[in-house]
Order: structure tokens, then sequence, then C-alpha cells
């Protein structure tokens, strides 16, 4: 564990002529780096931390996806006067500066990152696997990783796999709670990254290898090895977010600043990104670079900048007031301080490091008076309410039962059913001796089982201390046996739906198999369910407005749903509360 870590502190007393006061947050994480505070709707301080998931200290640090080094485990709530400290998401390399929007929604920016390790495959780093995240579990040798697909390619049932890579930092809601955790407006790689998207099995004639972005109102193209940091919301126009647009590597995450629309009520098909600065051309910005843009309740810009063109060694950040210029864009005015120059010493572990010099100004911050925003809970949707009314199943109950057990529920109503944007992955999907949905008259793919995998931490390296993730099968003990599928799975409903109990607070992905458990369409992204959560999809990849058949969302009541309720009532679920019109009654002789 490292000597010196990040706490977060309270500040008070900055009112005009009063004293300010700084006070440690009582009751934080205090063996962990705490950064990136903030308050909540219901006065809970919200923050990010490394802290292990699970807060275990031999799984410290939790490394990343990419080069297999320290970083952020998930953003945390915390209620200082009783100690409770809740995960509310949890990522395996990393969330990034949240904030709460007017809607009341976290908004933050998350490193998306889901691939196979590629210190594994350098081989040149004594990659090992753990039986277990459990302290003092078994060092095995390297276990083979069999999602996702491969970095370089593999072969298949289904003929040659495209190798796939992922590195898009990826703006991302959830309500406050850590529920309905998804990409801001569903908005993914064909929204940001639009363009050539390598298709997953090469010889499909139907799979393409780009997107259309014919059907997309957004403009800006977000390199894949880059994203959008720094979000907040212009106060003075709500759903509209102001970010950094900067690359994975050597900008510091200073670059251009950009708009975003993204109010709750347009889909990831609406939204779009503009510039709001110049862009980067040529080597780099002539007009110098910004940082954490803030729209303030005035209307003004402000924001950290440096005139220097690219981000090298020694740059100085400063604080400026904007201006627009000709073409309505913002570009550097007054800078808001005289610089503040110190001299610092510090241990870097053991060796006496000093610095004197003008400090960096970021990360500012309106001090200013504000409506609190409506904090939102997780509602359970009209299809799914009405199976459990049919099923005789109280919601509370239910719910009471999966946080009693740490799980969520996730339901899916058509799992044949994807985004029209997406025709990377297979989108003529069959269900045997069930519901098809096509997009073209190309190769037919079935799928019968649904698989859950989970972040687990269990991959280590010679001399490096911490773990990084790796996808495997969910413990399946709560969800009906599925001996025809793959570890971890449940079986695909004839009306193509889905239904299983998962794990809370631990990162999920999934995919459909074939009725032998081959993969056919994989998730791209992490996703983590609160307990008590309900969480549902319309379809794999779910609908922005329309599917590859030309339909709309699926609204059935899915029979996955049903089956699952009738296997827990009798297998796992307390005396139930059944329904008789609106008033529940608990059986007798339950």
């Amino acid at each position: 564990m490292a000597a010196s870590v990040w706490q977060l502190y309270e500040i008070t007393g900055l009112g005009k002529g009063q004293t300010a006061m700084i006070t440690k947050v009582a009751n934080q994480p205090t063996q962990y780096n705490n950064v990136s505070p903030l308050y909540a709707s219901d006065d809970r301080v919200l923050f990010t931390s490394d802290r292990p998931r699970s807060g275990e200290a031999h799984l410290y640090p939790q490394l990343d996806e990419y080069e297999s080094t320290p970083t952020i485990a998930g953003i945390y709530s915390l209620t200082p006067s009783t100690g409770t400290l809740a995960l509310l998401n949890h990522t395996p390399s990393g969330a990034f500066s949240p904030i709460i929007d007017s809607y009341g929604r976290v908004i933050f920016t998350r490193w998306d990152h889901l691939q196979r390790d590629q210190q594994a495959d350098a081989g040149t780093f004594g990659p090992n696997n753990y039986a277990s995240e459990a302290s003092g579990a078994a060092k095995l040798a390297l276990q083979p990783e069999t999602f996702p697909e491969s970095r370089v390619g593999m072969n298949s049932n289904y003929g040659q796999v495209a190798g796939f890579t992922f590195n898009l930092f990826t703006p991302w809601q959830m309500n406050q709670d850590g529920t309905f955790e998804q990409t801001l407006n569903h908005i993914g790689r064909q929204e940001l990254s639009f363009g050539y998207l390598t298709k997953s099995f090469t010889g499909d004639a139907s799979l393409q290898d780009s997107s259309n972005p014919s059907i997309i109102a957004n403009k800006k193209y977000i390199r894949g090895d880059g994203g959008i940091f720094h979000l907040r919301e212009d106060p003075t126009s709500p759903g509209n977010y102001y970010g950094i647009y900067a690359r994975e590597f050597g900008q510091l995450s200073t670059n251009q600043i950009v708009r975003i629309t993204g109010a709750p009520t347009l889909n990831a098909e609406q939204m779009t990104i503009v510039d709001a600065s110049p862009a980067e051309s040529g080597s780099g910005l002539a007009g110098g670079r910004f940082r954490n843009p803030l729209p303030t309740t005035s209307g003004q810009m402000l924001a950290s900048y440096t005139p220097s063109a690219t981000a090298q060694a020694g740059i100085q950040l400063r604080l400026h007031q904007l201006e627009k210029n000709a073409s309505g864009q913002f570009v550097a005015g007054t800078a808001l301080t005289g610089g503040i120059v110190k001299t610092l010493s510090w241990w870097s572990p053991d060796v006496k490091v000093n610095f004197s010099g003008a400090l960096w100004e970021i990360e500012p911050v309106e001090v200013v008076a504000r409506t609190r925003p409506a904090s939102k809970a997780s509602v359970l949707e009209s299809p799914e309410k009405a199976v459990l009314t049919e099923e005789q199943i109280d919601e509370a109950a239910l719910r009471g039962w999966l946080k009693n057990n740490h799980l969520a529920l996730i339901v899916t109503r058509n799992q044949t059913s994807r985004d029209r944007g997406d025709r990377q992955q297979p989108f003529n999907l069959r269900v045997p001796s069930g519901l098809a949905t096509k997009g073209d008259a190309g190769r037919v793919y079935d799928i019968a089982h649904y698989q859950i995998l989970q972040a687990d931490q269990v991959r280590g390296y010679n001399d490096v201390r911490g773990r990084r993730s790796i996808a495997r099968p969910i413990p399946n003990a709560k969800n009906p046996a599925n001996a025809a599928g793959p570890a971890g799975s449940v079986r695909i409903a004839s009306d193509g739906s889905t239904a299983a109990f998962v794990p809370a607070n631990r990162a999920l992905t999934w995919q459909t198999t074939d009725s032998s458990g081959n993969p056919v369409v994989r998730e791209r992204v992490w996703v983590t369910m609160q307990a008590g959560e309900i969480r549902t999809c319309s379809g794999c990849h779910g609908e922005n407005s329309k599917n590859q058949a030309g339909q709309a969302a699926p609204v059935n009541k899915p029979e996955a749903l049903r089956e699952l309720l009738r296997y827990w009532k009798q297998s796992s679920a307390p005396t139930p509360i059944r329904v008789v019109g609106s008033q529940p009654r608990v059986p007798r002789g339950g």
C-alpha cells in the first residue's frame, strides 16, 4: 500500500466575509487514493477511488486492461456521518471526473478497454493466474482467455474471426444510487468512432467493415485511441455538455473543447458533437491547448489553458476566461491569476524531489447556489411489471431477496433484435425453433444460450503488485441449470428473451452463443448492476430507434422472465407474496 494517499477534504466558510475552514471528510477509506469528490442530491459524497471492489488489500492495486498499470476501481458513495460506503460502479480500467447534471444523472468518462491481455500476449511479463480472488489463492500457470475474441484474430466454427481491440474514453451515465449504468444515452462506437469498424466474422459478406454515418446526427469523428474528458454541463443550456477531445497518450488530457448534446430526450442517433474551439491540425493546436472547460451560470466560459501547440513536458496550465473568435469558437482570453508560484518537495518513493515554479491551475469549480437535482430510482418497465403481476410476484419482495443475496436481475426482451447501426456483428439471428429477426437475406445464425461473464481480478505478473481483471463465467447457483449451454449461461427462450440473476457491484459482460456454446454476438463493454436492481434491455445492443429489420424496440412480455420467476418461487424465494387485484397477501401454509 502506498505510504501517502490522496484523501478528501471539505471546505466551508466560502461566503463573502467568512473564514474558510478545511476539514478532512470522516469515514472515507484511509488507505486508498480518493479523488474527484462531489455532493449527491441527498448530501452523500460521491468520489472515485482505487480502493479494490471488494475492499480486500491483497487485490490492490487494480491493474487496467491496457498496460496493466494501477487505475481507479470505480465511483463510490459515502455518508460521512455513518461511514456507509457503497461501490456504484466497478470499472476494470477506470472512471473519471464525475458530475451530477441537471437531470440528476451522474455523468462521467469511462475508459472502455474490454480486450484480452496484451501483456500475456507479449509473453515477456511473467503473467500468471490465481485460482480465485481470495487471499492466499493458489498461484496457477497462465490460463487461456475465452472472452472477448483474440486481439490478433483467430479461427472459429464460423470461419476466421478478426482481431479485436478496444480503447475508447466514452461518456457514461448512471443514477445516483448506481443503477441504470450505460453510455450516455446509449452512445457507442457506431456514433462516436463511426466509419471503419472491423467486422467480427471476416467470411460473412453480410457483415460490414464500416458503420453507416447517414443514420446519425453526429459528424464529429472521435478517434478510437482517445475520447471525451472533463465533461461539464452548461448551466445556461441544460442537456448541453462541454468536454475535451484528446488522445489517450501524450496530451495530458489537453486539446480542443467540444460540445455534446446529451439531454435524456435524445437517443444516440440524435446526439451531436461539435467543435467549440479550433480543432487540432498538423502537429498540434496553433492557438494553444485547453483542459477542464467550465461553463458558468453567467454565461462565461473558463478553462485551463497553455499556449503550447503540443503537450510537451514543462507546459504551464493557467486558468483563463475564454473569448470567441470570428467563427464563434472559444479562444484564450484573460488569465485569471498572476500565476501561483511555489517551492515544493516530496519523496518518490524514497528519493527527495524538489520543484520551484508555477503550479498548474486545473479543475476549476463555480461556487454558486444550485437547484438540487432530483435523484432518480430504477423503475420496472411495463412488460416486466406485467409478468410479475401475472406470476403473482410482489416486486418489493423480489427486490428484497435480490438485495439480501447481493444479486441483480437482468432481462433482455429479444436477443435476436439488434440496433440497425451495428452491422459489424451478426444481425441475422434466430432462436432454434423460435423467433428470428433478419436484416438482410444473408447468413442466419442460431443463438441458443446467453453467457454472462464477470470481471475477476485473477491475473498477476512477476514483480508487479496488484491484479488485472479477466472475464470469466459468473457463478450460476441461483439460475436454472443449463447443462446444454456454456458455463455461466441461461437458455434463450423461444421468443428471444433471456433473464438471469447476476452478481451485484461487479463489472459484467456477456455474449450469445449457438447450441454448442460457440460465441455469436459479443458485448463490447462492462456494466455494473446494484443489489436489488432489475435491469431491462429491449434487445442485444439495444435499438436507438429501429432494429436491423426496421422495427421499433421490442415490447413483448419476456417469457424467459416468466420461467425464471416460476423457478425462483419453487427453489429460492422466501414465502411468496401473491398479488390479488392491488392487495398483496401471503398464502396460507406458505
